[in-house]
């Protein structure tokens, strides 16, 4: 766990704990899951996509069985010092990767997350390389409309995580990610109001979006499943 995100659980230390379950309940399934299939990979805005559920009960049509290795609170060295169960233990044929976010969100120096970023774009090349892998642009943000968060929840969310911060995020990852011959995607036509902000409608608090956002990305995601 990197030292950011040791800072943001020990406020909420009920989130390591939750953390360590969600990823030794991966790391049981991964032990019957099936070889060549999909795996999604990020902190929270991936492990809340219902896109295992969305596969099941609205028969998507695709050859290939999605498994969802969110966890949130999550940042890319996390991410590193757990690669085996959240990917290499499933050895994917695709990969979808959304990772980041928190990183920007931490305030973690931008040095830090182009490294990490690139270490982890070179292990899956090396240990996995016919491996198709997707880097999703990060999705909008949407900092004016009012949620139930507190001003302090409020605040602490968005001090670096902006609308700005994000595209100059996922400009970063695009170009690291073609230097590895993976490729950048942007899922997010249709989240976004007049204004640019995340549509308050699709979101619970700003950042984190309900499943009818989820289903907006799905239809802008489906053609890259198949």
């Amino acid at each position: 766990m990197s030292d950011q995100t040791q800072k943001l659980t020990n406020m909420n230390p009920n989130i390591v704990a939750f953390q360590d379950e969600l990823r030794a309940k991966y790391a049981e399934e991964n032990q019957t899951a099936l070889p060549d299939q999909i795996d999604f990979i990020g902190s929270s805005l991936m492990e809340i996509f219902p896109i295992e559920k969305f596969q099941t009960e609205q028969k998507l049509d695709l050859s290939l069985h999605i498994y969802n290795r969110g966890v949130r609170a999550t940042t890319i060295a996390d991410l590193l010092a757990h690669i085996d169960t959240l990917i290499f233990d499933l050895h994917p044929s695709k990969i979808f990767m959304n990772i980041g976010s928190n990183d920007v969100g931490f305030g973690i120096p931008e040095n830090e997350m182009i490294a990490n970023y690139n270490e982890l774009c070179r292990q899956i090349q090396t240990k996995l390389p016919d491996c198709e892998v997707y880097v999703m642009a990060y999705y909008p943000v949407n900092t004016t409309a009012k949620f139930t968060n507190s001003e302090r929840e409020h605040n602490s969310l968005f001090h670096t995580r902006t609308n700005e911060s994000m595209v100059k995020a996922s400009e970063t990852v695009a170009r690291i990610a073609r230097k590895y011959g993976f490729h950048p995607i942007n899922v997010n036509q249709g989240l976004t109001d007049n204004q640019g902000m995340l549509k308050a409608e699709l979101t619970f608090d700003g950042a984190h979006m309900l499943p009818s956002g989820y289903q907006i990305v799905l239809g802008n995601l489906i053609a890259y499943l198949k």
